[in-house]
């Protein structure tokens, strides 16, 4: 991730880390030391009036340093992987042209590697246009329809047996969609490297258990502070059904389904901080498969002073 050989790209920090790693503390200092604002990398803050279960940074915070994607769309909207690399890379630049340093601060890991990776390149299904194909298909038969393919993407026609339907069609499909051939899709979506100097942190627990049992008490704490509230006004306010990404997320579903009545609060309280550990363990098996990251332990007593060290000197 480091480009050595492009001289002065602007400094980049990604801090990553589970749930409860503590990722806000150090972010929050490290955006203080270093003259920087914040990126948050996390699907569930994007969202309006969802506070508690997000323990999302509080106004005063908000008001001293600068964060952004947070507080984006309201739950009964959608938010992509897409949309957070447009929006990220736009914050990203926005901030290093007023001379300060972008942290991008977070754990959905679907957005990290949309951010580094880029996404897959190839447009969704189009249901209509499916249909069109088949219609198109049982008059003419997948024969003249591979010849038509041959017309537009020869290289991805020379490799389908002419009755591949089901090939036939997706490929026929991106022709239409995008006007380019499967190989310039890909090629288009090639990456080129983000312009940064990427200096890429991770928090990890030394100890799983400890991290679960930080899991739980920030869990009561949010139910304490009044998580089953907050989403009974997001019921009042919002036209809300379970399947939205926003109710889907971790300790909302929970409690969408306690209000349901299928269990008591007791309940609630397992299933909300099994629910976040099932999150840690996810984010923890991504982050062991990304390479190149500094780690530090989220545990240690000085962690904040050893990140700031490193970074200085980077």
């Amino acid at each position: 991730m480091h480009h050595h050989s492009l001289p002065n790209l602007p400094p980049c920090i990604l801090l990553l880390g589970p749930t409860a790693s503590g990722k806000t503390a150090v972010s929050l200092e490290l955006a203080r030391q270093l003259n920087g604002e914040i990126i948050s990398v996390d699907s569930a803050l994007v969202y309006r009036d969802m506070t508690v279960g997000t323990a999302k940074p509080d106004a005063a915070t908000l008001q001293e340093i600068p964060h952004h994607l947070i507080n984006l769309i309201d739950p009964d909207q959608t938010y992509s992987a897409a949309a957070f690399r447009r929006d990220a890379l736009q914050a990203m630049a926005d901030i290093t042209a007023r001379g300060k340093i972008p942290l991008v601060v977070g754990g959905t890991m679907l957005y990290v590697k949309a951010l580094l990776h880029g996404l897959s390149p190839l447009p969704s299904a189009d249901t209509a246009l499916r249909a069109e194909i088949e219609t198109r298909a049982a008059e003419l038969g997948w024969r003249q329809l591979h010849a038509e393919l041959r017309e537009l993407d020869p290289a991805t026609a020379a490799r389908l047996k002419p009755n591949d339907a089901q090939r036939i069609q997706r490929a026929l499909e991106v022709c239409y969609l995008t006007k380019q051939t499967m190989a310039q899709q890909f090629a288009a979506q090639r990456m080129e490297p983000l312009p940064y100097e990427i200096i890429p942190i991770a928090l990890l627990p030394s100890d799983r258990s400890i991290l679960h049992a930080r899991i739980a008490l920030r869990f009561d704490a949010m139910l304490a502070a009044g998580l089953v509230d907050e989403v009974k006004s997001l019921q009042e306010k919002y036209a809300l059904h379970e399947n939205l990404p926003a109710m889907r997320a971790v300790g909302y579903r929970q409690t969408w389904e306690h209000l349901l009545g299928h269990y008591d609060h007791n309940q609630l309280r397992e299933r909300g901080i099994a629910a976040t550990r099932q999150l840690a363990k996810r984010q923890l098996t991504w982050l062991r498969a990304m390479p190149e990251l500094i780690v530090f332990d989220c545990l240690e007593a000085d962690l904040l002073h050893n990140v700031l060290q490193y970074v200085q000197r980077s």
